[in-house]
């Protein structure tokens, strides 16, 4: 039995976020490494990964980290979606194929379950579903009594959901060569084919049997299920501090706090867990690190700087700052004053513009989310959900409350007034204040 990892695709809702979702790096390690340990774990160690060729190389560099593993890319030259990538890796599948979006994260359970659930036999496909409280932007599965896909309504409108199962890109399927041949019938203007062959199979009296499952799953399509992948790998994580690290004596390090080598924790810091500090990074004197946050390796986090909550990059710089609830990627700068906002007047969830459609998050606490080497002046307040493109700059005293389109720079321009002055100080107040701190 073959895995097919599409790692092909574009993620066109993740701006400013540029880097491929499966090589984001969760506790040290790219999402993409995670995903296949998973793999491996359930017992699949023959790959053919879809790549695209921007990625390849550092997919080829991941793939060659494993023993054990045996594994074929293939280059899809354009993000033509699921079909068109099983259509370039065709003439390597045969017989039973697993099909993977590794953009999502779920437990190793998962494909245990779906291959448990293969072995019962009669049926074509077997496809994850998953149970959903909340209206999620995916495919929804409308089945029969007997638990057999009857058709997939892709991305209805909210409020007009077929049923509370969502489909979860982990299928199964027994014969590759059929599903391919389903493929072939398709006639669609949508990025639609594969979900629309398995229609055609199930309309033609193909057995599709759903496979339930319940445990942790989270589909990243925006930059904010960042924080829900964080949660799910620093929920599992152990306190483990590398001997290489250096602590102050004064430093309070409390929990589930994952600290990578050549780490420094000055003086009066303090880092509550859950939390993960990458490798050679420093947490400055006075810094608050706490509530899920993710550092990112070589990061200074500067003097009296609090991070709430935030996915950092790897070679960012803060100093005396608050970062509340906010993806920040690499290489980015913020100077002494900046305020990242996450919450707002009206308490109410914060919202983020895609394209022209305004997305409700889900999350009343939501800060800045900052593309790649950003930056930003002394005393900048970013508003709560606002986007800043990559390479770009918010100048000293802004307070940004719309996006910031890549490679951009915004900056007050304050008009002088120099006049006379005719106020009289007295230091009455002073000598009054400074008798009353004395009596303290």
């Amino acid at each position: 039995m073959k895995a097919v990892l599409l790692c092909g695709g574009i993620g066109k809702r993740m701006f400013p976020i540029t880097e491929d979702k499966l090589l984001l790096r969760f506790v040290g390690q790219p999402l993409l490494t995670h995903q296949i340990q998973k793999l491996k774990e359930a017992g699949l160690r023959e790959l053919v990964v879809v790549v695209s060729p921007q990625n390849a190389p550092a997919i080829e560099s991941i793939v060659a980290g494993f023993p054990g593993i045996r594994a074929r890319l293939v280059v899809q030259e354009k993000a033509l979606g699921i079909a068109n990538a099983l259509e370039t890796a065709a003439r390597f599948l045969k017989g039973e194929v697993v099909i993977v979006n590794p953009n999502d994260v779920f437990e190793t359970s998962a494909l245990i379950t779906l291959i448990r659930g293969s072995r019962a036999g009669g049926a074509a496909a077997y496809l994850i579903g998953y149970k959903v409280k909340d209206y999620f932007p995916g495919g929804y599965l409308v089945t029969n009594r007997r638990n057999e896909l009857q058709r997939i309504v892709e991305k209805p409108p909210r409020g007009q959901e077929p049923s509370n199962l969502v489909n979860i890109l982990l299928h199964l399927h027994t014969e590759a060569a059929q599903l391919m041949k389903y493929i072939g019938r398709v006639e669609t203007s949508r990025d639609d084919v594969y979900e629309c062959a398995l229609d055609l199979m199930a309309s033609d009296g193909e057995k599709i049997k759903i496979v339930p499952y319940a445990g942790f799953w989270q589909a990243i399509k925006y930059p904010w299920h960042i924080f829900g992948v964080v949660r799910y790998f620093l929920g599992r994580c152990q306190r483990s501090i590398s001997p290489s690290a250096q602590i102050s004596p004064s430093a309070i390090v409390e929990g589930n706090v994952v600290i990578e080598d050549n780490v420094r924790v000055l003086e009066n810091a303090i880092i509550r867990g859950p939390a993960y500090i990458g490798a050679k990074s420093i947490i400055g004197n006075n810094v608050l690190v706490r509530d899920y946050s993710h550092i990112g390796r070589n990061c200074v986090v500067g003097y009296s700087t609090e991070v709430k909550g935030s996915y950092i990059g790897d070679n960012c710089w803060f100093h005396s700052s608050y970062v509340g609830d906010s993806i920040i990627d690499d290489n980015c700068s913020l100077a002494a004053g900046t305020v990242l906002a996450n919450f707002r007047f009206d308490e109410k969830n914060v919202k983020v513009k895609v394209g022209s459609e305004s997305i409700d998050t889900g999350l009343d606490k939501l800060g800045a989310i900052i593309g790649a080497s950003s930056k930003t002046g002394i005393n900048a307040s970013i508003m709560p959900g606002v986007r800043i493109g990559p390479r770009s700059f918010v100048g000293s005293h802004v307070c940004l409350m719309r996006d910031l389109p890549p490679d951009r720079m915004v900056l007050m321009e304050p008009r002088y007034r120099t006049l006379d002055s005719n106020i009289a100080l007295s230091d009455d107040k002073k000598t009054d204040l400074m008798g009353r701190l004395e009596k303290l």
